[in-house]
């Protein structure tokens, strides 16, 4: 389709139209107006008619297409089976292809919609391309950070006050690999629900009370040294928690002294008390640093430490309540199962009358509820914790907290494999300074390497890309086996190539001009590659919406390595450089609009993208 002067103001005229249609009905629940995309509105609008119901019930039944490598697919799509009257999935394939031919036939293009097909059981709506073209990138532009997240999909989420618990490192441990999937699963939930509107507080819940301490405290009399413990705290701790497991495992009494250390320890002993202080501080002041690398922050500090007490008035609830029972031993247990027979049961106290790490969970959920009044607590562990968290759920709802139901666990696989070139026993510092060394390497060689004026800290923020996206790529309940080859790759679904695409759009605008160019000619973006990558960005709202919902980042990754692949086709086709002046802009508004939502995405799972590679 040609573009004229005359043609133009019909868009504008548009926007009107629809702002008539939309009026009303796009007040976001946290008060904010919404600035949704007019075409599935649109779309909506028309089918409100024919099917006799509200837009409002029919705009999340409207698709954007996926891309299609092998032929041009159109832009939105209507499960027709999603609402018609039949629903149950009972409706037989005739019927479902009758009744999609009869309501694509009282469909009809208009200004917006220039194709109507149909497919096995869809309707598919093409929009006008120049339109397309121009809203997209306009709607981009505009919306800035928030592309996305003012859709319509979102227009009847409430604003809600979440508490997410992750990472959680034992204190007097250096930071063990194993907590990094934590860390950054729960800073990317954090981040989306914060994106999302939501009242976020994140709490790092600090493995700092329990039995271990008593090992360690008797190891440190036995085995420690205070200058070693000031140069080098955690790896000194770290050293001296081997030594006492090896050794108590040959001697009881190690066992015994252990257990007198935290006796005192739970009696608060002023002596005992003032050690594990000590450990304490030195753990949270090398995690902190280790935080900072990661671009992670806590608006608390928590621990069990901080429950060891309430945790007491727990045991006396459960019993006033009737739940606590004494078994023969003289541990207190909480009965679980369905027929009241003990056939599954939680144990919440020690025979010395002792807490356990589920009665301080317990006391912690607690807590937190009275002091946040939260709507939602999220838990990020791994999933060897399923079945404490089902018991922790349980004995909160049997203790008629109604909010229990509102506690999610969000669980996640192993990683196997992940080891330094040493092959030692792995800490996430070695393996941050190990992804930034090699990163460093593989970009010294690079022929394509820019003179950077800070390379290591390019290095340090291309290597954490490349760690987060291969964590994320799938199921976060999935083990994985780790491999340094294949994460740091430049080329394929890495988070190199991510880092990669993104400097590489940032060098084009820097070279070609990177103003705000919203008043670019559509005509000039009717290839193929450009409209693939219009049609991609159409999708990102609904990515989101779908991460919302299951908090898994493997649809943002997806989105954003697929968005990438598209703009490294186009880069080769599209030329900016050498181009007429209308052309140039049009292609270059589109690039940035691609880095802009490249951007965007990467910043939800807690990559910082950097503008030189």
């Amino acid at each position: 389709m040609n573009s004229s002067s005359e043609e133009l103001p019909r868009f504008r005229l548009l926007g009107r139209v629809h702002a008539r249609c939309e009026a009303g009905v796009h007040v976001r629940a946290r008060g904010s107006v919404m600035a949704a995309c007019p075409f599935r509105r649109s779309i909506a609008c028309q089918l409100s008619k024919v099917l006799n119901l509200p837009p409002e019930n029919l705009i999340k039944s409207i698709y954007a297409v996926p891309v299609s490598k092998k032929r041009p697919v159109a832009d939105f799509q209507l499960f027709v089976g999603s609402v018609t009257e039949n629903k149950s999935g009972n409706c037989s394939t005739p019927d479902l292809l009758l009744q999609t031919q009869r309501l694509a036939e009282k469909l009809k293009c208009d200004a917006v919609v220039s194709e109507i097909s149909t497919g096995p059981g869809t309707v598919n709506f093409t929009i006008n391309r120049e339109l397309l073209a121009k809203t997209v990138l306009q709607q981009v532009f505009k919306d800035g950070s928030e592309y996305g997240l003012k859709s319509e999909l979102f227009s009847a989420l409430p604003r809600r006050k979440i508490v997410i618990e992750f990472s959680s490192p034992n204190i007097a441990k250096k930071f063990h690999v194993g907590h990094l999937r934590s860390t950054i699963i729960g800073n990317f939930v954090a981040n989306l629900k914060e994106a999302l509107g939501h009242q976020v507080t994140r709490i790092n819940y600090l493995g700092d009370w329990g039995m271990q301490f008593g090992l360690l405290g008797a190891g440190f009399q036995q085995f420690g040294n205070e200058e070693e413990l000031k140069s080098n705290p955690l790896q000194h701790l770290f050293e001296v928690y081997v030594q006492v497991n090896k050794a108590a495992a040959e001697d009881e009494n190690i066992k015994k002294l252990a257990q007198d250390f935290f006796r005192k320890l739970e009696a608060r002993d002023e002596q005992t008390l003032s050690m594990w202080q000590h450990f304490r501080d030195f753990s949270i002041e090398e995690y902190v640093s280790i935080y900072k690398r990661l671009g992670v922050h806590f608006d608390e500090y928590s621990g069990e430490s901080f429950y060891q007490e309430k945790s007491q008035e727990v045991l006396k609830m459960l019993d006033t309540k009737g739940l606590l029972q004494k078994t023969m031993k003289g541990t207190g247990i909480v009965d679980l199962s369905e027929k009241g027979d003990f056939s599954l049961y939680s144990t919440v106290m020690r025979s010395d009358g002792t807490s356990l790490y589920i009665t301080r969970d317990i006391a912690a959920a607690i807590d937190r509820m009275n002091k946040y009044n939260c709507d939602a607590m999220i838990y990020v562990t791994d999933k060897s914790q399923n079945t404490h968290f089902e018991h922790l759920f349980q004995i909160l709802k049997l203790m008629d907290y109604k909010w229990a139901e509102r506690c999610r666990h969000v669980s996640f696989g192993l990683v196997q494999g992940m080891k330094t070139r040493k092959g030692e026993v792995v800490f996430l510092d070695d393996v941050l300074n190990e992804a930034r060394s090699r990163m460093l390497q593989n970009m010294a060689s690079a022929k394509t390497t820019k003179v950077l004026e800070n390379p290591l800290e390019t290095a340090e923020k291309v290597g954490l890309a490349a760690l987060i996206i291969q964590d994320f790529k799938g199921l976060l309940s999935s083990d994985y086996q780790f491999s340094w080859d294949r994460v740091l790759q430049s080329r394929g679904d890495t988070g190199v190539f991510l880092q990669y695409t993104h400097a590489r759009l940032h060098s084009l605008e820097q070279m070609c001009g990177n103003g705000q160019l919203t008043d670019i000619n559509p005509a000039c973006l009717q290839e193929p590659q450009a409209i693939s990558i219009l049609q991609h960005l159409l999708r990102y709202d609904e990515v989101l919406c779908k991460a919302s919902e299951d908090l898994q980042p493997k649809h943002i990754v997806s989105y954003l390595l697929t968005l990438g692949h598209l703009a490294a086709v186009a880069h080769k086709t599209l030329s900016v450089k050498g181009s007429a002046p209308e052309l140039a802009q049009a292609r270059l508004c589109l690039f940035q609009a691609v880095r802009s939502v490249l951007a965007n995405g990467m910043k939800l799972l807690g990559i910082t993208p950097v503008t030189q590679m």
